[in-house]
């Protein structure tokens, strides 16, 4: 029987962390403030909005009556989870909004994220009764629900992440409930037109530059739901889609995601999974198949300062929506000896024999590959250490890119240049920068600035001088990698390898620690310096 625990287990570890970066202490002016390096440390001048998720957790762990709880129904639980409320109204913006990385940011992604878990604490703990006993007005708190849910209804972000548009459509569905107003009854329509309308014709929601698993199921769980509120057909449709292609994404082990992805997450939200299969079992199997990953100790490692909140309150919303009626945990998942190829998305997926194989052409070839429902291997394409102009950059094959790709049966091949990197770090000048245009000027035109840093950080390639051709052909029951490498000239080339877990753009959620990065690096720098100018690199490797 699959064992619904595992989630509350999972979410039950990282209360006391969550704990631990918050402000309790009432008589401290920053009372209910989850920023640890703002109140405590003292090492930044602004908190971080998106911190005040974190009553969402305390919220529902307050409320979870399971074994070994300690905080179910403790009343200082609920003191804390109204402080932080208040906190968030009080460290907001005029407008309602908040900051996340810099002040002034206005940041939909932390807006909507700890509005959601505002209203929905508010919601469960039943505090407009618990704040008038305190004598306090409750006017604040709903006067600041309604101030963010009006920005984030008129607020439009740089970007394309659906996942924040759903988000936004469920917070001012939530708050249209308990206000029983139909005061943003149009823009949850125009919101909700926007997430529908980037949904792949294969199934997948964009993320920046493609297809996430990772953050689809974040979408799925809040477009499910949105369907409890608002059983529209064309929402069901969605999610049959985004179910469907969910399923292809969990390996055999039960992990899920990784760098293969377009934002390079090992996201897993489960309770999406839970609402769905209530009317559709296979989004069940899903998570059982999760579960398994879970009871393995394979889930990745999202315990930091500033991502510890998603998880948790999802998995303890799963755990509370678990469907205990479903089918045996042994049912397969996907059909062996199959391939899927998601043209849009520029993912493969091939089922063959014992092996399976989840390949990213869009980035160079990066993937990863389980032979008897364990992992076996995890590439993320050549890296090379170049010196360049006096500096030393890296050039590497896992940037998102339309790379030429040649695909049969038994032979795919994907070609094109190298990229540099994006390392951009944060210096005392850059920050001071950074401030001094965000206090002034960028205060005004925070999206265009969101706009920028994306452009440096995360989006687009510029190429590098290497060229490379990788070859995954089956034979006798192998797969046989072929990495060729072409340079003009190798003498500033300082070092060379692969690795299974390099990423090259900035995305809070990844770069996480999941058991399968426990894989050596594959230097290849004394091969690279055996090299004449005009030789090609090349490695052959049979898996």
């Amino acid at each position: 029987m699959t064992n619904k625990n595992l989630f509350a287990r999972e979410a039950l570890a990282q209360i006391p962390k969550i704990l631990t970066l918050l402000d309790r202490n009432p008589h401290s002016p920053t009372y209910g403030c989850f920023d640890r390096n703002f109140w405590h440390y003292k090492i930044i001048d602004f908190p971080s909005g998106m911190s005040q998720e974190f009553v969402f957790p305390l919220a529902l762990i307050y409320d979870t009556d399971i074994p070994n709880n300690p905080y179910f129904h403790q009343p200082v639980i609920k003191d804390w989870v109204e402080a932080g409320i208040l906190y968030a109204a009080r460290s907001a913006h005029k407008d309602g909004s908040c900051d996340d990385y810099f002040p002034f940011e206005r940041a939909s992604g932390a807006a909507a994220f700890s509005l959601l878990a505002c209203i929905e604490s508010y919601i469960l703990l039943n505090l407009e009764d618990s704040l008038k006993n305190k004598n306090i007005d409750n006017k604040t708190v709903l006067d600041f629900f309604e101030k963010r849910a009006d920005w984030l209804a008129h607020h439009h972000e740089s970007g394309q992440l659906t996942n924040h548009q759903a988000l936004i459509v469920l917070c001012l569905e939530r708050l249209s409930q308990l206000l029983n107003t139909s005061r943003w009854d149009k823009a949850k329509v125009q919101r909700l037109e926007r997430v529908l309308s980037w949904q792949n014709e294969e199934g997948w929601f964009i993320e920046y530059e493609g297809c996430d698993p990772g953050y689809h199921t974040l979408t799925i769980s809040c477009l499910a739901r949105i369907y409890q509120f608002n059983p529209d057909i064309r929402i069901k449709e969605a999610l049959i889609k985004a179910v469907e292609l969910a399923a292809e994404f969990v390996h055999p082990d039960g992990s899920y995601g990784g760098e293969y992805t377009s934002r390079n997450t090992y996201n897993f939200f489960p309770h999406g999974f839970e609402l769905v299969g209530h009317w559709m079992p296979e989004a069940l199997q899903i998570n059982n198949c999760f579960l398994q990953g879970l009871e393995n100790r394979l889930s990745p490692c999202y315990a930091d300062d500033h991502i510890i909140g998603h998880h948790t309150w999802n998995y303890l919303l799963a755990w509370q929506d678990f469907v205990d009626e479903r089918l045996s945990i042994n049912t397969p998942l996907n059909k062996l000896n199959h391939r899927i190829w998601l043209k849009n998305a520029k993912i493969l997926i091939d089922r063959r024999e014992n092996t399976q194989l989840y390949l990213a052409l869009n980035k160079g070839g990066v993937f990863k590959l389980f032979r008897n429902n364990k992992i076996v291997t995890a590439d993320t394409q050549i890296s090379l250490q170049v010196q360049d102009k006096g500096k030393i950059k890296n050039a590497v094959g896992h940037l998102v890119a339309p790379y030429k790709l040649n695909i049969s049966d038994d032979e795919i091949t994907v070609s094109g240049q190298l990229g540099w990197a994006k390392q951009k770090q944060m210096t005392p000048l850059n920050l001071l920068i950074l401030r001094i245009v965000m206090l002034t000027v960028g205060r005004f035109f925070p999206n265009l600035i969101r706009k920028i840093l994306q452009r440096i950080l995360i989006t687009g390639k510029n190429d590098a001088p290497f060229h490379f051709i990788r070859t995954l052909r089956w034979q006798n029951g192998k797969w046989h990698i072929t990495d060729k490498l072409h340079a003009q000239t190798w003498d500033n080339v300082i070092s060379a390898g692969i690795g299974c877990d390099q990423t090259s753009i900035y995305v809070v959620m990844s770069r996480t620690f999941q058991k399968s990065q426990l894989q050596p690096w594959l230097d290849l720098t004394a091969e690279v310096k055996k090299l004449a100018p005009s030789q090609a690199l090349e490695i052959k490797r049979q898996i």
